[in-house]
């Protein structure tokens, strides 16, 4: 089928802006590991990435809301709700699991959230899943799977691996939760709008949580660690969250979690780089197939 040039432009956007927030948020993890030596513990890491992160969201939450309608408070229920699962929840269970597994590990469990997100985007929105979408799931999927299954077996403590995939399975729920619902909020307020109030609804709630558990002599760290934290608040918080609405809003929200799916590769990848991970056959082997998956869901 032929469609306008403005249609198919829109969705090559759409494709690599969910790349490039692919690209950001799996450096995440390589930045956790990288800072968790220095002694630093998950509440008071992420603390510090969203911090770091905040002067910019407040800059583009007072901007786009400059002249616009005043929330509801249905409105700022929304908000609110959502900032506190995607945000929130999704990054402190996530920092807990990193604590006890590999950041590749990590980023193969998290990528369990797609199909979370088409099943409850057909649930509570009835979007109809099409043939490629499953085919694509299938295939990334089934990568994921092998991966995921090679790593367990030579782990040196199952114990650890079982915990912390617990955390970080609990973040891709949370994460997912977060997809399903906020293509309207996206569509009703803006991309920019909407993504700014939910991530101070969510640095609030990350405030709230260290100073109900944390004295503020936490914050003195040594330097890597404010380094580790401002890289992280940027490159793997603002950049890839803005980037990742508006491919929600062009692509939706379904696709734009199939085609982020190259995450997994890109961890692995800087995991075997920086943190002196293995790479594996069976994490090949999975790694082809994600990127098959990838390949099928990005076609218009």
């Amino acid at each position: 089928m032929i469609f306008p040039a403005g249609l198919r432009t829109s969705h090559g956007i759409g494709v690599g802006l969910a790349i490039l927030a692919a690209f950001g948020f799996s450096f995440k993890a390589i930045l956790v590991k990288l800072a968790y030596p220095f002694g630093v513990d998950a509440v008071t890491l992420l603390v510090l990435r969203m911090a770091f992160a905040l002067p910019v969201f407040l800059w583009v939450g007072f901007t786009a809301s400059k002249g616009e309608v005043p929330l509801s408070r249905r409105d700022w229920a929304a908000v609110s709700a959502l900032g506190a699962h995607g945000y929130y929840g999704a990054s402190i269970l996530d920092f807990y699991g990193l604590q006890y597994i590999t950041a590749g590990l990590e980023r193969l469990i998290l990528f369990t959230y797609p199909t979370l997100t088409l099943l409850l985007g057909a649930a509570l929105y009835g979007r109809a899943i099409s043939r490629r979408e499953w085919a694509a799931f299938a295939l990334c999927y089934t990568g994921i799977a092998a991966a995921f299954a090679h790593d367990l077996q030579f782990a040196d403590d199952t114990s650890f691996v079982w915990i912390g995939a617990g955390f970080v399975f609990g973040s891709s729920v949370s994460y997912a939760l977060y997809l399903s619902g906020s293509v309207g909020m996206i569509v009703r307020l803006g991309a920019a709008r909407f993504t700014a109030l939910a991530m101070l609804v969510s640095t609030a709630a990350t405030g709230g949580h260290f100073l109900a558990t944390h004295s503020m002599t936490a914050l003195v760290q040594p330097w890597p660690v404010y380094a580790l934290a401002a890289t992280m608040g940027v490159f793997s918080t603002v950049v890839p969250v803005f980037a990742q609405s508006v491919a929600i809003r062009r692509i939706g929200g379904g696709p734009a979690a199939l085609v982020s799916m190259i995450g997994p590769l890109l961890t692995l990848g800087f995991a075997w780089l920086l943190l002196d991970e293995g790479i594996s056959g069976a994490q090949i082997f999975g790694a082809a197939l994600v990127i098959a998956g990838i390949a099928s869901v990005s076609r218009r």
